[in-house]
């Protein structure tokens, strides 16, 4: 909870409430209870709560995970309804949308290789809009085969109109999805946002059949911008919607803990994180706000652009860049 002693940043809205909390003492990863202050901040990205947040880094696993966390009861207020991933086209301009369909088409034909066959299922955990089930049943996929979960009930009925397999829930409460039943799960920025990573790791073990797949994409906390923007600022903290953050050692530990074996780790464009550190810094850091505007994801397109660019060539030059995509197998 915020202390009297703490002052907002500049420029930040006072207005907004503090948000009840909950205790996290041990590591989600590893259940350690050794730990160290990590970094801290503030909603810097949409001002939904005053409340100052604090990250801590695990001794024993080197997890990252907020505590206090917000309490479940609280989450929709951390995530209003105008939260940009509800409404991703409209709220990003046309030029971007392309460029990401290309891009995800891209990481798409990678993973098929990398798992060297085609699923005959697949399920996407947190699918939004169905673009990435729509990329399967585009490839001849039965859509009876073609699962997805989504917190959205209305975006759940479209996809049930649409002939998927959609349910609306999450992971840890989903009976819809039969055991030993998917090919290909995928996870993509989510695993950040659960509250038991562990628990949900498991429970797509158990969904996945033998020699299944399971692929996340999740910010890697060991990278150029997050170290450079480490004690507040770094954009892929995403205050305070990242409950639980990795590097390739603590996802290693999750994934084996739950009895997969990793195939690969590649590593993939963090353009919003990487702008989004800028924007927090210039706002928040030295009260630039025209200047700051320019580095909005949802807005400024050129360094947009720039950065995604920077991120490809630092990519294929062996760089760990500030996304991290995880391709593991189900012993």
């Amino acid at each position: 909870m915020l202390k009297t002693s703490d002052v907002l940043p500049a420029g930040f809205d006072p207005r907004p409430p503090l948000v009840a909390t909950e205790s996290v003492p041990a590591c989600p990863v590893c259940s350690s209870i050794r730990r160290q202050p990590f970094a801290y901040g503030y909603d810097y990205e949409i001002e939904t709560c005053r409340n100052r947040w604090d990250f801590w880094s695990c001794d024993k696993c080197s997890a990252v995970w907020l505590d206090p966390r917000p309490a479940v009861t609280e989450l929709g207020k951390i995530y209003p309804s105008t939260y940009y991933a509800y409404q991703i086209e409209q709220n990003i301009p046309a030029i971007s949308l392309k460029g990401k369909e290309f891009l995800d088409r891209l990481k798409f034909n990678g993973i098929l290789r990398a798992i060297g066959k085609s699923p005959g299922s697949f399920l996407d955990i947190g699918c939004g809009n169905g673009r990435y089930m729509d990329f399967f049943a585009n490839r001849g996929m039965a859509k009876k085969s073609i699962y997805g979960l989504e917190l959205s009930e209305e975006t759940i009925n479209q996809l049930r109109a649409n002939g998927y397999n959609a349910h609306c829930g999450r992971v840890e409460d989903c009976t819809e999805v039969p055991d030993k039943s998917i090919d290909l799960a995928t996870m993509f920025h989510v695993i950040e946002h659960v509250d038991d990573p562990k628990a949900v790791v498991k429970q797509i073990a158990i969904w996945l059949t033998a020699g299944g797949h399971l692929v996340m994409e999740t910010p890697n906390i060991d990278s150029w911008d997050a170290r450079m923007f480490k004690k507040t600022f770094w954009g892929g903290y995403h205050i305070p919607r990242h409950w639980t953050l990795f590097n390739e050692s603590s996802m290693r530990t999750l994934l084996e803990d739950a009895g997969f074996e990793v195939v690969s780790v590649r590593y993939k464009t963090g353009h919003s994180f990487w702008m989004y550190s800028f924007h927090h810094t210039l706002k928040y850091g030295l009260s630039l706000l025209w200047l700051a505007r320019f580095f909005n994801p949802l807005r400024g397109v050129p360094a947009l652009v720039a950065f995604t660019g920077f991120d490809i060539v630092r990519s294929a030059l062996g760089f760990r860049t500030s996304a991290m995509l995880v391709i593991a197998r189900k012993r």
